[in-house]
């Protein structure tokens, strides 16, 4: 599907200054009559002798000249016949004087309808001609006039572009230089913020290690009160009758002890847990401690379902969602210690007897029971601010540098980058333009990008992106080439090709998909425009006849 709307423009200048010449050569009229046979151009009037034999242009045979043009097809390329439709593959030549000459099918000759403005093809047929060459020459005329006037203008605004375009690269090359210097400034300050960073950053490190240290320190003390005291509660906990000993009978009322957990705790294995001996007193108890606390659970919670017999998978479907509400719920007991010391003791049993703690679940617990790290002392926290400020300013100092080189990529892009001979094109640069039709809008940003939208709502198609000047090798800047947009179903990635033509205006006329996935777009500007031919139309006055 096409869709343009109509702008006067001159496609491509060459063509435009050859039709000017053709009407500089067809407006007047010079009844200078040059005889041929009927159909034959005046470039070939020298093949075309009369009273010689005429040999056919192909070189195949020679005939008598009366021959020519008798309505009977003696060559094989159908020249003997130029004025007659006796040969299928001939053709008729319409001098058209006042218009353009043209060549029509030898078909078309006497078939009843007009072909030739100037009415020379239906010679024998009856039909009523009229000539209407001088009018259609008039109207070209008029139109190359148009034309000119149109180059003319955009011509003009192609020089003041290029002037701009010539101030605008050296306001960009200074800009460059100025941004190159601030650039060397601005990699000294970071250096110089590095190391004050740096500097900044060694005694807070070491301050901040000192703290760490001394609560690591607080926390093992910590630790190993409230694994005396749990000791101790254990201890009362197995001593059944109350003789300050624990012994091997007392320790078989509690088969979680099983070392092997094979559902046999037997009274040598009690015995191995006591260190070799049939009961310890409480000193003794405190060397075999690191052999029952792990497994140990409290009498107090003895009567608790035990989880261990359901499997994992069921335990977490149904609190999946709540996992992480959950954990911090079971660790409120434990940081309220001095409210409720004995939940201070459920939650490491219930976690023995769930699953095997992992020592980061276990560190984490300790740490709940432990609480909070301090806050860090006044001097510390000044050495934190202070370290933080010069982060803080080497950051932003970093930032600015990465910036400054992303604008002198830019710039130098910018800068390299091939605008035309004369950096005609260098004005579409971060530009675009759209064209909007009854589906989709098209949008143009030269040098970037093409892309299609549809009119109500969804989303953008890329058509492609900048590749490269596409034009012929004469007119290299007259097509611009996009590639490598979104992939078509089944096919290839989607391309557009933008024709660019003369105007005074910068403006997108039409697209097409003359291909499955590849675009053409037609594309006004002035920067296309050449210097328009002087059209002197009264001037060496010619018509050949």
């Amino acid at each position: 599907m096409s869709n343009s709307e109509p702008v006067w423009s001159c496609p491509v200048m060459k063509p435009c200054q050859y039709l000017l010449l053709l009407l500089l050569l067809s407006v007047g009229v010079s009844a200078v009559e040059i005889q041929r046979p009927r159909g034959v151009p005046l470039s070939k009037r020298q093949f075309y002798e009369e009273g010689k034999p005429f040999t056919c242009l192909d070189g195949t045979r020679t005939i008598p000249f009366d021959r020519v043009n008798d309505d009977y097809c003696d060559c094989h390329d159908g020249s003997d016949e130029p004025g007659t439709a006796a040969c299928p593959n001939g053709s008729f030549h319409c001098t058209n004087a006042g218009f353009r000459p043209a060549f029509i099918p030898s078909s078309r000759i006497n078939d009843g309808i007009c072909d030739c403005c100037d009415t020379t093809d239906e010679y024998n047929s009856g039909a009523t001609c009229q000539n209407t060459c001088r009018e259609l020459g008039r109207k070209e005329k008029e139109s190359l006039q148009k034309m000119a006037e149109i180059a003319k203008e955009g011509f003009l605004l192609k020089q003041q572009i290029i002037q701009e375009a010539k101030r605008g690269l050296e306001d960009k090359k200074a800009k460059l230089a100025d941004v190159q210097t601030s650039k060397k400034d601005l990699e000294d300050r970071v250096e110089a913020l590095r190391i004050v960073k740096e500097t900044a950053e060694q005694p807070e490190k070491e301050a901040k290690e000192r703290h760490l240290k001394a609560w690591e320190e607080e926390k093992a003390v910590i630790r190993m009160e409230k694994d005396k005291a749990r000791m101790a509660e254990v201890f009362l906990e197995l001593d059944d009758d109350a003789d300050d000993f624990i012994s091997v009978a007392e320790l078989l009322s509690h088969s979680e002890l099983d070392p092997d957990s094979d559902g046999s705790f037997t009274e040598a294995e009690a015995q191995g847990l006591l260190g070799g001996v049939d009961k310890v007193d409480t000193v003794a108890f405190e060397s075999v401690w690191n052999n029952i606390k792990e497994k140990y659970i409290s009498e107090a919670n003895a009567d608790t379902p035990a989880p261990v017999e359901t499997p994992q998978e069921e335990m977490r479907e149904p609190v999946s969602d709540n996992d992480s509400e959950q954990y911090p719920e079971d660790d409120i007991p434990e940081e309220e210690e001095e409210e409720d010391e004995e939940d201070e003791d459920d939650d490491p049993d219930e976690a023995d007897y769930k699953s095997p703690p992992t020592t980061q679940t276990q560190e984490k617990k300790d740490d709940d029971n432990e609480g909070t790290m301090p806050p860090y002392d006044q001097q510390t926290q000044t050495l934190i601010d202070s370290a933080q400020k010069a982060r803080n300013e080497f950051d932003e100092a970093e930032r600015a540098l990465r910036e400054v080189d992303d604008q002198i990529r830019n710039l130098e892009k910018e800068i390299s980058f091939d605008f035309g001979p004369n950096a005609e094109f260098a004005y579409l640069y971060s530009q675009c333009y759209e064209l909007s039709t009854s589906e989709y809008i098209y949008r143009l940003c030269p040098f970037n990008r093409v892309s299609q939208k549809p009119k109500y709502g969804g989303s953008e198609t890329n058509l492609g992106t900048w590749g490269k000047w596409a034009g012929p090798e004469d007119n290299v800047y007259a097509m611009m080439k996009y590639e490598h947009g979104t992939g078509c179903w089944q096919g290839p990635n989607r391309s557009t090709m933008v024709k660019l033509t003369c105007g005074k205006e910068t403006v997108v006329t039409s697209t097409s998909e003359p291909s499955r996935c590849e675009y053409l777009m037609e594309f006004i500007s002035p920067a296309v425009c050449q210097e328009p031919p002087s059209l002197d139309f009264g001037a060496h006055e010619h018509e050949e006849l």
